[in-house]
Formats: C-alpha cells, sequence, structure tokens
C-alpha cells in the first residue's frame, strides 16, 4: 500500500539554513513543504525596544526553567533572543522567522582557502563551494556601505579602525554587508526611502539607526523573511508554521506506520509543540526532513531522538564532537580621546585583518571589525558614569547660569549649558572591537541529565587566540588614549566565560560516519549518516571554525544541501 504523504519535505528552522532549504525545496514541490519556526513573525516596526518589551524579548519556555532561583515567578516568554548558559562558554542564538538573520551583524565574507584543511571534506572546499558563495551573496544583496557625498553615510567609527589599522600596518577593508541601501548599488536610495527588493518584499533603504542587532524595525536588513521566505511562502505556496516547536523525527516502515528500526526509505512522522496553543502537539508524515535549527538546536534534537526517544539510534557517535565558537571575543574601550560616534551607521562596516585573510597564521587568525549599539544605549553608557562626573557636570552648568543671572542676563541662547551638561563624551569616544578567528573547534555538544543539550569549551586550549585578540586591544586603548580595556566581563578572572554569537560544529560533514555525522558526497551531501531523506543544513554542518563571520559558508553549504535534495542547480532567481 502506498503511503500518503502530507508533505515532501518538512524543515525544522528558518535561519539560513532552513530559509535556503524551504525556498528551493518549495520551486521543486509548490505547495508541499512545511516550514517549523519556533520563534515568531515580526514585521516591519514590530521588534521591542521599550524596557518592557525588551524584557519580554527573551527565549523562555517553561521546562527549561532548569535553574529558575524559586524567588522568580515562573513565566514564559517566546522572545527573539534565546541566552544559553554552558560550561566556560554562553551562546546568544535567535527565535524567530529568519532565524540569526534577524539580530546578526549583516557581514558577509568568505574565509580564505587555507581555513580548509584536511578536516574539510573534498566536496565541501572552497573551490567546491565557489557557485553557491556566489548566489546566496547576490541573493542576500551583499554590498559595502555606500561611499558618497552625503554627509549622512559618513561613519565615523569607521575612519577610525582605518586609521588604527594602518598604524598597526594591518589591512582595513570595507566589508560586503546584507543591508539594504536600494536595488541599485551603484546609485543608493536615499536614506529612509521605501522601496520593494527584487523579490517584492518592501524595505527602508538604512537609516544608519545602529540598531541592526535588536532587529531592524525599518527593514533595512536583508533578513531572511524579506528574500529566501519571502519567495517560498508567496511565490511557491510553502507552509510557514511560526511558534512551532521541532521535538521528534520517526522513520515509517513500508505502511507508513512508525518504526525506530528503519532508515528513511519511507519517509519520516515529524512532531512538534504548538506553542500558540499550550503546548498541543501535532504531527505529520514526510518523504524528507531538512533539520536546520542551528548548531544547539539541530545537535539537541537529534540527540533526543537517538538517545531519549530512540528512534534515530543509527546517527553517528561523532554527534555533539568538534564545537567551535568561530573564536569570537568581544571587548571595549572605554572613554579615549578620539570621536567614535558608535551609535550610528550599520553595526559593522569594516574589518581589519590578524593574518586571516592574508598571510594565514592557524594559531593567531583572526579578524578586527567595528561595532555600533543603539543609541538608547548610549544614554544606559553615560547612566553608569561615576556619580562625582555627573556632580561636576551639573556643577559647572549652576555656575554657567549663576553667572548669568549675577550679571543681569535675564535673556538670550543658553544652549552652551545644555551642550555641557549633556555632551555625552564617553558613549561618544567609547569603541567596541569585535574579534572572531580560529579557534581549536574542540568543544564537546552532549545532553544534560534533563535532556537539554550542554556545551563543554575547553577555553584553556584556545588562550592563545584570545590573548593575541587581547593584546590588539590594548594596543587599541593605547593608541586612542582610552582609560580602559576591557573584555565582556564574564571573561574575567575567575569565571573566565567567553561568549559566542557564531556556535558551529556538532553535525560535521565528513566522508565516513566514522569522522563525521552528515555526508560529504556530492549525491547525498548534507545527509545524515545511516539514513535516506534527513538532512542537515546550517552551521552544525562545518568542520572548523571560519574565522570570518559564518553566514557566507552557512548559506553556501546550504544551497549545496538543496541542489542534492531538488537536483536544480540554484540560482539567485528564486
Amino acid at each position: 500500500m502506498s503511503i500518503k504523504y502530507d508533505y515532501e519535505a518538512v524543515v525544522i528552522g528558518s535561519g539560513f539554513g532552513g530559509s535556503i532549504n524551504t525556498c528551493r525545496l518549495a520551486r521543486r514541490w509548490p505547495g508541499a513543504v512545511l516550514l517549523l519556526e519556533r520563534g515568531r513573525r515580526y514585521p516591519m516596526g514590530s521588534f521591542p525596544r521599550s524596557p518592557h518589551d525588551v524584557a519580554n524579548s527573551f527565549w523562555n519556555l517553561t521546562p527549561e526553567q532548569r535553574q529558575r532561583p524559586k524567588a522568580i515567578a515562573v513565566q514564559e516568554t517566546h522572545g527573539l533572543f534565546d541566552i544559553r548558559n554552558f560550561d566556560h562558554i554562553d551562546a546568544v542564538v535567535s527565535a524567530g522567522l529568519g532565524g540569526g538573520s534577524l539580530i546578526y551583524a549583516n557581514v558577509f565574507l568568505e574565509p580564505p582557502e587555507e581555513v580548509f584543511d584536511d578536516n574539510w571534506p573534498a566536496a565541501a572546499r572552497k573551490d567546491a563551494l565557489q557557485p553557491y558563495y556566489a548566489v546566496s551573496k547576490e541573493v542576500l544583496g551583499a554590498r559595502p556601505v555606500p561611499q558618497s557625498s552625503d554627509p549622512r553615510r559618513k561613519v565615523i567609527r569607521t575612519e577610525l579602525f582605518q586609521e588604527f589599522a594602518q598604524s598597526e600596518g594591518r589591512e582595513s577593508k570595507l566589508l560586503d554587508i546584507n543591508v539594504f541601501f536600494g536595488n541599485d548599488f551603484d546609485n543608493p536610495t536615499a536614506i529612509g526611502i521605501q522601496e520593494k527588493n527584487r523579490y517584492g518584499a518592501v524595505q527602508t533603504s538604512c537609516v544608519y539607526c545602529a540598531e541592526c542587532d535588536l532587529g531592524c524595525n525599518t527593514h533595512s536588513k536583508n533578513s531572511l523573511d524579506l528574500n529566501y521566505l519571502h519567495v517560498a511562502e508567496h511565490r511557491h505556496a510553502a507552509r510557514i508554521e511560526t511558534e512551532a516547536l521541532g521535538q521528534k523525527i520517526v522513520p515509517l516502515d513500508e505502511r507508513g506506520e512508525e518504526d525506530p528500526s528503519a532508515t528513511g526509505e519511507h519517509g519520516y512522522r515529524v512532531y512538534w509543540l504548538d506553542l500558540k496553543n499550550g503546548h498541543v502537539e501535532c504531527s505529520a508524515l514526510s518523504r524528507r526532513v531538512v533539520v536546520s535549527a542551528g548548531t544547539l538546536g539541530s545537535t539537541e534534537l537529534l540527540m533526543r531522538c537517538r538517545d531519549l526517544h530512540k528512534t534515530l539510534p543509527a546517527i553517528s557517535q561523532q554527534l555533539g564532537q568538534h564545537f567551535s565558537a568561530n573564536g569570537d571575543f568581544l571587548s571595549f574601550v572605554i572613554d579615549g580621546k578620539k570621536a567614535a560616534n558608535p551609535n550610528y551607521g550599520p553595526v559593522i562596516t569594516q574589518g581589519t585583518d590578524y593574518n586571516l585573510l592574508k598571510d594565514f597564521d592557524r594559531r593567531h587568525a583572526f579578524i578586527l571589525e567595528d561595532a555600533s549599539y543603539p543609541n538608547f544605549a548610549a544614554w544606559y553608557t553615560e547612566g553608569i558614569r561615576p556619580g562625582l562626573s555627573h556632580f561636576h557636570a551639573f556643577v559647572r552648568t549652576v555656575r554657567l547660569m549663576a553667572s548669568r543671572f549675577l550679571k543681569g542676563l535675564s535673556t538670550g541662547h543658553i544652549g552652551y549649558a545644555f551642550n555641557e551638561l549633556l555632551k555625552g563624551g564617553l558613549s561618544y569616544t567609547s569603541i567596541v572591537l569585535l574579534c572572531m578567528g580560529i579557534d581549536k573547534g574542540n568543544g564537546v555538544m552532549s545532553l544534560c541529565k534533563e535532556g537539554f543539550i550542554h556545551v563543554k569549551w575547553p577555553y584553556r586550549e584556545n588562550k592563545g587566540l584570545y590573548d593575541a585578540i587581547e593584546r590588539m586591544g590594548k594596543r587599541f586603548r593605547d593608541w586612542t588614549g582610552a582609560k580602559v580595556f576591557v573584555p565582556l566581563p564574564n571573561w574575567l578572572w575567575p569565571m573566565k566565560r567567553n561568549v559566542t554569537v557564531h556556535a558551529l560544529g556538532g553535525c560535521r560533514l565528513a566522508d565516513s560516519p566514522q569522522r563525521g555525522v552528515t555526508s560529504a558526497a556530492p549525491e547525498t551531501f548534507g545527509q545524515v549518516f545511516g539514513y535516506q531523506g534527513l538532512y542537515v543544513a546550517d552551521g552544525a554542518l562545518l568542520p572548523t571554525a571560519v574565522g570570518a563571520n559564518p553566514v557566507a559558508t552557512i548559506s553556501a553549504l546550504s544551497e549545496r544541501v538543496a541542489e542534492g535534495i531538488t537536483g536544480i542547480r540554484p540560482t539567485a532567481d528564486l
């Protein structure tokens, strides 16, 4: 008897891998692809900004509140930011339609060929991926910040980082970023003007608000809901279910019944929780499944299926190995003597190379990128100045006003007094240093006793990279005449906890299940060893750190996975 499938494919997760595969598979099978996304949709203008809304913008499911202090009330929120706390590493990931593209820093940067060492199968190396880099770059609209005579397009911190690079004898270059400045790359659309992009979604020419990492309320960021997902849903009739949390994948036998001993040749039943309706369990039959829930989410789901539910027992024991934080390291140079204005412009504009893109040195390779942060955070920065500084500014202002009164000046302009009170020197001259590089990729993911993902990160074995970044940061401090260089506080002794926004690995591509979890063979690229029709497409595939922002490589690999499934060579014509 033939099995009546609900879908040709179910995709779990809507980050770069999930969005690309949803679009490509829906083009191959219109109306027969289901996308499950645990987070919400975010239409233009809906990202949180008020203190109340931001407080509720974190991912917080009741079953996952394992270490909640009793004094804190139980509260479930399906917010944008999912912050995970692990062993010597913390991770920030996104929950929402578009995944990490909603809050990432926009950079599209290909790593050098030297990154693709023997840990990378031949079919997944730079030369093999080059066509897929090119296609995804075109779809995502990557380009540098426009250089024009319009003074509003001048980003002071870009020039500051370029000058520092010159002082270091290093090369700084403007980076390609997935930000909308209009459809014509040669003639940017005026700031703040809206138009439809090439795929029919309405976007606003970037307003330089520095809020990229909080979700772009003007839809100036080329997030996935405005390209791949927009086309998948509106042109190819993909069904998109938000607030739908993937739970379990079970292979079927020839009758369509669940059979954990089967290997996928008859398809799968996929289970998920409907978070909008009291965690009701739902399911569907599908010929194939693409797991794209991000490095942490995909690894956790497959581990739970293998080790808890016992529905996918044949998955390689390499699952969870080779976790990488992509060398992420965040630090600050505070209260310098050079203008930085970090509250203006796209969050990243340039990259300064430290033996990553040229003169490759695997031991210490990293890239230094500038960073902006929103204006409301600048007010907070000014608010945490030592109280004496505020008192002195207030006293000076009172003296100015008193002097006018004593001299009989009762009329006239007094803006200079408020300028003295509010000039905000600390936030204007403080700098964020974003670095990422080649770590050893030797972290291990496993399930904790409650059945959730846990990461063990050997920070001491990666300290050589972190030390090189810290030395550079101290030179930046000295060059700007700043008072303080400080890494993100949780890196300080005794905690020694790093933070990553680029978790990679866990389901790495390989030529055999003894070396990885997913196949790199051209005909089964991204397919889980031991199973037919079960694929992974996200950062979990990467065998090592790439040093560069990983979006470009994740996108290229995901395009390659989709081509293997559909048999259709991808182009930017979605």
